[in-house]
């Protein structure tokens, strides 16, 4: 045969022997146990010499030139490494390994979706029936961390991905879903200590090489033990982790630099500076670590997909704070300020001299505000139907105790005025105490108050609230307010302001509250405050409209509810939900804010109850005000409650009404009987409502209710059977109400004052006496309608121009003897109570015009 074809057939064998080598991997496996390592260096040699052959023909093939002569003996100068096949696998799957955590940087998740399938391929190569490798079990761990992070990513961000991207991110979704059920063993065993299950790996991956060298023999002596099973922590390199006292600031700086970096082990951290605290010796080393830890605490929470600090850790954190101001308390020549220099040399302690104060950087204010808000947070995530969350409200004593303690220390710092402690400390302190008093009753203020003083020493005293002097709420909450008022502004001063009235109008004392609130003027201003803010002042305006109810005064409950109830927006004005609107232009970051603002359940006000109240308000004056008006066409008809009239003609409109069944129900029918006449059927409807019980003192709540329906029945009864009468006897009025004869003529006498009816009371007969031919003529009926209009359009014109001068008060005044209040314009008949009466107002009003009607 021709020495041609000899030489196309060796490549063609060497060429075949490289395809079953990629091709067969059970035989080539099952080929390399049994053969030795001699056979192995034959098989290298021969590859190596076909592929030299490969590029030389003929006679030259078998000749020696200078080149090869010179790589022969580099050759056999530097040390051959022999490596198997399972071997170049191995490194063919870390090259994969690395294309994917560089897609991972960039987001592209349509190459990792590619190189996913392949890596799967090599790993079918390499194990075959044996364990996966340990490097691809941390690559399939990590992506799946990977892709669970851009996933939540998405859910909140605006920017979407590009089509291909995000078919990619779909794939890879049910891909290792599916891949990672089957090393689910591994990946936990991954999860719960990487470092260690790497480090095992390591040491199963040992190359051999052609002169194996004596390992060296590590006792467990050699590391020293930590603790009672003879293991040490180890840092990266193996060698055993030191933690001395000299050694603590160190480490700090380390665990401080590391901060909001990528890849940081918080948790570790944790476990660091705990072994440091334990490890301290002086008070500054215990006062530098614990600052750290519980900064470190808090960073647990953020930036990972946990919405809120676990139990656990906050009742640590809590501790170590605790454990903090203990330390600063018995130290007073360290201190812990804002505004303090770092010390620089981590080699050596810092030297305190006599009569010097050591200055610390860090804030105690920040960390007891961090601890309010992370409770508050887990508050907000737990299910308040659930003895979890009861569990988790009763930490609010070991905050509070937190609180008053750091006021006190504080305090004690404010009285050196060289130490140059700013008045916003103190004031952000006792701000964050108010407001875990303001909504409590004064019972359960008293126990709070109680059990913290038993907790502190009493040694240590406040003189913003001395020990002595707390054991009323009222003293408490006023003495706290008075010196917000005094020592602050803008913000907290508002707040300080709306939360004393809250606790006024809590605690029944509803004329004080409301002067106080006039008083402030914050409803011109508060839409120059924040969200939170604005949420204060709405609770604090339901509570009064609330308190003014329980106190019999229906009118000023119901125009005390009427922006908020009326809006029908109760939920999200009370930050006690978040609705969702199908067309709303919400977005994300939106929604995400506003469900953060939301209040922790004890916080809430019963949304039902404040239904209730408005409706029945409503009901007691919209009912009369439609007799009125029915029985007299020439006066226009005025809406007290639209949302009321709107609930009202739909229960009329409905052919079939069943027995009640909801607050709603109930009132409706309640009214509809009261306009009927049969007050006595209203008065058991309303009563029958079982949202009563929830408000102190139900009963008497109820026979308040009873009173003004009767009341409301008898006006309801004169106005629409006035034109029927000539005269009436009270004695009758009387027994169909059940109202004593007295109180009949009382309310007959306000009537005939505000001229809301046209007659006379004959006290002689006691008897009412009906005035016929006051009806207006058709030209002072509309005179009356021009005058309301241009009163209404005059309002609105004022309310423009003060809404474009951001409520600046007196920014529009006329002259003319024309006085206007806040709460509207004086207008002819309108005002009052209902729209109806007013407060010694008259009926016919309007000038020349209405002296001229009355004459």
């Amino acid at each position: 045969m021709s020495r041609f074809f000899t030489a196309g057939d060796s490549s063609s064998e060497s060429s075949s022997e490289e395809e079953e080598l990629y091709s067969d991997p059970e035989a080539e496996v099952k080929s390399e146990e049994e053969s030795s390592e001699e056979e192995e260096e034959s098989e290298e040699d021969e590859d190596s010499s076909s592929e030299e052959e490969g590029g030389k023909t003929g006679v030259s093939k078998f000749l020696r030139d200078a080149a090869s002569s010179e790589g022969e003996s580099s050759d056999d100068d530097t040390p051959k490494v022999v490596k198997s096949a399972k071997g170049k696998r191995l490194e063919e799957l870390e090259g994969v390994i690395k294309l994917i955590d560089n897609a991972q940087k960039i987001n592209d998740w349509s190459s990792i979706s590619t190189e996913f399938d392949k890596l799967n391929r090599q790993v079918l190569k390499i194990t075959g029936s044996d364990k996966a490798p340990k490097q691809y079990i941390k690559t399939i761990s990590d992506l799946e961390d990977f892709m669970n992070e851009t996933i939540a990513k998405q859910k909140v961000s605006t920017k979407k991905m590009n089509a291909t991207n995000a078919k990619g991110l779909n794939a890879m979704k049910q891909k290792i879903k599916r891949n990672n059920r089957e090393y689910a063993t591994e990946i936990d065993k991954y999860r719960e200590d990487k470092f260690d299950y790497m480090m095992s790996d390591d040491e199963e991956e040992v190359v051999p090489v052609e002169k194996p060298k004596k390992t060296k023999q590590l006792n467990i002596e050699d590391f020293g033990a930590d603790d009672d099973e003879g293991f040490a922590t180890v840092d990266r390199r193996g060698k055993p982790k030191q933690y001395t006292p000299e050694s603590i600031l160190k480490h700090l700086r380390a665990i401080v630099g590391s901060r909001g970096k990528k890849n940081t082990d918080r948790a570790d951290q944790i476990k660091t500076m705990e072994k440091l605290l334990e490890v301290a010796e002086t008070p500054y080393q215990r006062i530098r670590v614990l600052l750290t830890l519980v900064s470190t605490r808090f960073d647990l929470t953020s930036g990972s997909t946990q919405a809120f600090m676990s139990q656990e850790n906050w009742r640590l954190a809590e501790t170590e704070f605790k454990t903090l101001i203990e330390i600063l308390e018995d130290n007073r020549n360290m201190i812990v300020v804002e505004n303090a220099e770092e010390w620089d040399d981590d080699e050596r302690q810092p030297q305190i001299a006599p009569g010097d104060v050591m200055r610390i950087p860090g804030s105690i204010v920040s960390a007891v505000e961090r601890l309010d808000d992370e409770l508050t947070r887990s508050l907000q995530h737990i299910d308040p139907h659930t003895a979890e969350y009861i569990e988790r409200l009763q930490d609010e004593q070991a905050l509070y105790n937190n609180i008053v303690r750091a006021l006190i220390y504080t305090e004690s710092l404010k009285k050196e005025s060289k130490l140059e402690i700013p008045q916003e400390s103190v004031n952000r302190i006792v701000m964050r105490r108010v407001e875990h008093v303001y909504f409590k009753p004064a019972q359960v203020v008293s126990i709070l108050e109680k059990n913290m003083w038993d907790a502190i020493p009493d040694k240590f005293d406040s003189t913003i609230t001395p020990r002595v002097t707390t054991g009323d709420a009222a003293q408490l909450m006023q003495t706290l307010c008075i010196y917000l008022f005094e020592n602050s502004s803008d913000i907290i001063r508002g707040r300080a302001y709306l939360c004393q009235v809250y606790f006024c109008a809590l605690h029944e004392q509803y004329y004080r509250a409301r002067d106080m609130l006039l008083m402030s003027h914050l409803q011109e201003t508060i839409n120059n405050f924040d969200i939170s803010t604005q949420i204060l002042f709405n609770r604090t305006l339901v509570q009064v409209g609330l308190c003014a109810f329980r106190a019999g005064l229906v009118y000023e409950a119901q125009t005390t509810l009427q922006d908020i109830c009326g809006s029908g927006r109760q939920k999200e004005l009370l930050a006690q939900g978040v609705i969702i609107q199908r067309y709303s232009q919400v977005s994300p970051e939106q929604e995400k804010l506003e469900r953060q603002r939301q209040l922790p359940f004890h916080l809430h006000i019963n949304l039902e109850l404040l239904e209730c109240v408005y409706l029945t308000c409503s009901m007691l004056l919209e009912i009369p005000l439609l007799a009125q008006t029915g029985s007299s066409p020439e006066i226009k008809k005025r809406i007290i409650s639209k949302s009321y009239r709107r609930l009202l003609e739909f229960h009329e409109r409905q052919i079939f009404s069943g027995p009640p069944e909801n607050t709603r129900d109930h009132v409706m029918q309640a009214s509809r009987a009261l306009a009927a006449g049969d007050w006595k059927r209203a008065a058991e409807l309303i009563n029958s409502i079982k949202i009563w019980e929830l408000m102190a003192d139900s009963e008497n709540i109820k026979e308040m209710l009873k009173g003004q329906i009767q009341e409301e029945g008898l006006r309801t009864y004169l106005f629409t059977y006035a034109p029927f009468y000539d005269t009436l006897s009270v004695s009758t009025l009387s027994s169909m109400f059940d109202l004593s004869e007295r109180k009949v003529a009382a309310v007959i006498s306000k009537m005939i004052s505000h001229e809301e009816l046209a007659a006379a009371l004959d006290q002689v007969n006691s008897a009412i006496i009906f005035r016929k031919g006051v009806e207006l003529s058709r030209l002072q009926s509309l005179a009356l309608t021009l005058s309301d209009k241009s009163s209404y359009l005059i309002e609105a014109n004022e309310k423009v121009l003060e809404t474009r001068t951001q409520g600046t008060a007196n920014a529009f005044e006329r002259q003319g003897g024309r006085g206007r209040g806040r709460g509207g314009i004086n207008r002819g008949g309108g005002g009052g109570r209902g729209g109806a009466r007013t407060r010694g107002g008259q009926q016919f009003g309007g000038g020349a015009l209405g002296s001229a009607i009355k004459a």
